[in-house]
């Protein structure tokens, strides 16, 4: 049989160096892609010789506008085919929308839309071809929820990875290729550090807190199923039901709340 091959984005660190030593503990062999060549090339070295997989890694910024093409180009050139796209590179505003000078959030939605549906584009002609093909869009419980004060656009960016997922894997359906968009809600990795938001959700309760393993093996499940979404974890589906039956205004007043508890 002939090995499948995963490309991850924001690979380095959190969820996505998980995703990493999933697959290549499945003996998938490996692209990975993220800003911080050392810690990619140190993470390829120990995935390689602890099993026997291929791993490439792609250096890029997703921020750019020509790092998918960038990034396609080169696997192109290697003689490399990708047959799962891990979508997972992102991160956290933590402050007001206009805290921030356009620039960065301009970046943000390079990152954490355009950048998804890119690479998604890219992906998909030649998975429809071969037959076989799995795309996993991290989006976040986030995007079932009623927006917040502050984290702006986070919410927004998740909302929209949840229902492209949805209409591609409609349009799919029956090709052989899945996509999901992966839902989580609070995961233990080093996303809420580089947020600033370490210290706030350190209170939160333990059972709301999943390992960032857990919840790579739920979204491995759920991909091979040809689930459109999946939410990891009892906890998180509970309240995923919750949030679907909750009239609008409702939703809104009780984050309105929520939102200025933390603030204070």
């Amino acid at each position: 049989m002939t090995t499948r091959t995963v490309l991850i984005t924001g690979a380095s660190a959190g969820i996505g160096k998980c995703f990493a030593e999933f697959y290549a503990a499945k003996g998938y062999d490996l692209t990975l892609t993220a800003r911080r060549a050392d810690r990619l090339t140190e993470l390829a070295t120990q995935l390689s010789s602890a099993h026997g997989i291929k791993c490439e890694t792609i250096s890029a910024d997703l921020a750019d506008p020509a790092a998918p093409d960038a990034i396609w180009s080169e696997i192109t050139d290697r003689g490399l085919t990708v047959d799962v796209l891990i979508n997972n590179a992102g991160y956290g505003m933590n402050d007001h929308f206009t805290d921030y000078d356009w620039a960065a959030h301009r970046d943000f939605i390079q990152i954490m839309v355009t950048a998804y549906a890119h690479l998604c584009h890219l992906a998909l002609p030649g998975m429809t071809e071969r037959k076989y093909g799995r795309i996993i869009n991290v989006a976040s419980l986030a995007g079932l929820a009623p927006g917040t004060l502050g984290h702006t656009l986070y919410g927004a960016s998740k909302a929209f990875l949840i229902k492209m997922s949805e209409s591609l894997s409609l349009e799919h359906e029956g090709t052989g290729v899945h996509v999901t968009a992966l839902n989580p809600g609070f995961t233990r990795s080093e996303f809420h550090t580089t947020a600033g938001v370490q210290e706030t959700v350190d209170r939160m309760p333990k059972w709301m807190w999943m390992q960032a393993a857990d919840v790579v093996a739920e979204a491995y499940e759920a991909s091979e199923k040809g689930l459109a979404q999946h939410v990891p974890g009892r906890a998180n589906r509970f309240t995923a039901s919750v949030l679907r039956h909750f009239p609008p205004r409702l939703a809104l007043t009780l984050s309105r709340r929520r939102s200025a508890a933390q603030d204070t």
